[in-house]
């Protein structure tokens, strides 16, 4: 049999376990395993790929110094990396798969020209299609170079290395319109002249150069409470950019790797755009969060704060209690002590559920991924519209860290950047805990008027501290 044949129906056992283990990441009961599936799909199209005999006749040391290189920042990020932190890895993660197909674009087309026999030549031999291949090139660099400096900002903004509110300067559409408009006439005489080595090469420069801009640009206008969504288009925009690159060196694993990466991540970004009631051009042209600080900085009255306790006895007297957790219980890494203290109200006699909005957190499936760590049983999490209606037989509502997604500014003002978004709605349950360091706002930067209301208590401090000594108050009753 011909090594190709058995190189290509390796690539489709290959995507075979890709879908497999993505389906398997729908279940909390199963994403772990089907994480490490879809990574034996990975390993059996890396190795099978270095062993295409074209990759053979060349020197392997790069690749190898690139394996260990890339496997030994890995394992550390793997280590190293807190629950805290995974939003911004994620986004790392995201703009260097950008960047590779960035490279592999650029790198292809130097590799054609620099054989002595010309890129038209070059296509002929190898039975190629001059124009389709120039233009793969381009969509793979233009797509690659928007995720790769797009993710870098997303990253300074979930790292709040920059500030996470949305930066909006007269002008900025008509510039990133102007910006994609340029980079598409560029690429069309790119491949229209693919031929003239001279210009060519001076027009992939500039769009290189111009894509990493456009990717700032778009970025920096799109406010904190996106970002969820941001982080969900990007990788879709990086499974795209790989395919592109899978058509420009003919590898038929990473054209079905990047489209499923790309069609599962622009799936996901439409659920949590419906999430929000907003669409994608809403997300990313509206500048959610450039004006909300002035919008909602007006003192909304008194708030009423609560021991520890005091909150001990109101738990004590619940039958039934709904956790909400945000993205201050990622910060205070509570989760460990959240899932001991619904323990010990169920073992109290109280039915314990865990609401779970879509864009809670900084990334999506954020509160998820800590409660499964903590051990939370699957059966326990709740989504938003199966919360909402049992929310008025809710004895207490227990809002950790959370904020934009409870805030009933949402539902009741036109005003608010927020205003339209769909929140769980806490402010029904019969007492709301919520804890908190300080008065500070969401990152959204919009005053929550939860903290005001009548049957809200807030329970200032750290909150692992505080469901901490809450824990301590139920096991020396």
């Amino acid at each position: 049999m011909n090594a190709q044949i058995l190189i290509n129906l390796a690539y489709i056992a290959s995507a075979v376990i890709f879908i497999y283990g993505i389906k398997m990441l729908g279940s909390a009961a199963t994403a772990r395993k089907g994480n490490l599936v879809s990574s034996v799909g990975m390993l059996i199209a890396v190795v099978v790929t270095l062993l295409n005999s074209d990759i053979l006749a060349g020197n392997y040391l790069w690749i190898v110094i690139g394996l260990l290189a890339g496997a030994a920042i890995g394992g550390l990020a793997a280590k190293l990396v807190k629950m805290t932190g995974m939003p911004e890895l994620v986004a790392l993660f995201n703009g260097f798969g950008g960047l590779a197909s960035v490279l592999v674009g650029w790198a292809e087309y130097e590799r054609i020209i620099r054989r002595g026999m010309g890129w038209e030549a070059y296509l002929e031999q190898s039975g190629g299609n001059p124009y389709f291949t120039s233009s793969v090139i381009i969509l793979a660099i233009l797509i690659g170079g928007i995720t790769f400096t797009g993710s870098l900002l997303a990253y300074g903004k979930l790292a709040e290395i920059i500030a996470g509110k949305a930066r909006v300067f007269p002008g900025q559409k008509a510039l990133n319109g102007v910006l994609a408009v340029v980079i598409l006439i560029l690429g069309a005489v790119f491949a229209a002249r693919y031929n003239d080595l001279y210009l060519a090469h001076r027009l992939i420069v500039v769009i290189i150069a111009l894509s990493l801009l456009l990717g700032v640009s778009g970025v920096l206008p799109i406010g904190g409470g996106d970002m969820p969504v941001v982080i969900s288009l990007l990788n879709s925009c990086s499974g795209l950019a790989a395919a592109m690159a899978g058509f420009v060196i003919v590898n038929n694993v990473l054209i079905v790797a990047g489209c499923l990466v790309g069609a599962s991540g622009f799936v996901l970004t439409v659920i949590m755009c419906k999430a929000m009631n907003r669409n994608i051009a809403n997300v990313l042209f509206s500048g959610l969060g450039a004006t909300s600080e002035a919008a909602d900085s007006a003192d909304q009255g008194e708030v009423n704060p609560i021991t520890v306790q005091d909150a001990y006895y109101i738990l004590e007297a619940a039958s039934n209690v709904a956790i909400v957790p945000g993205y201050g219980m990622a910060v205070a890494q509570a989760q460990h002590v959240v899932k001991e203290l619904g323990d010990l109200l169920e073992e109290n006699g109280a039915e314990v559920n865990y609401a779970i909005h879509p864009v809670a957190g900084r990334m999506p499936g954020h509160m998820n991924v800590l409660l499964a760590e903590a051990d939370v049983s699957y059966d326990q999490l709740r989504e938003m519209d199966d919360i909402n209606p049992i929310m008025p037989m809710v004895d207490v509502a227990i809002v950790i860290g959370a904020n934009d997604v409870v805030n009933p500014a949402a539902e009741t003002d036109q005003g608010s950047p927020i205003y339209g978004m769909p929140i769980i709605r806490v402010q029904e349950a019969k007492t709301t805990f919520v804890l908190k360091r300080t008065m500070a706002t969401g990152f959204a930067g919009v005053q929550n008027n939860l903290f005001f209301m009548p049957n809200t208590r807030m329970l200032f401090g750290d909150a692992k501290q505080s469901i901490g000594a809450l824990v301590s108050e139920f096991k020396e009753s």
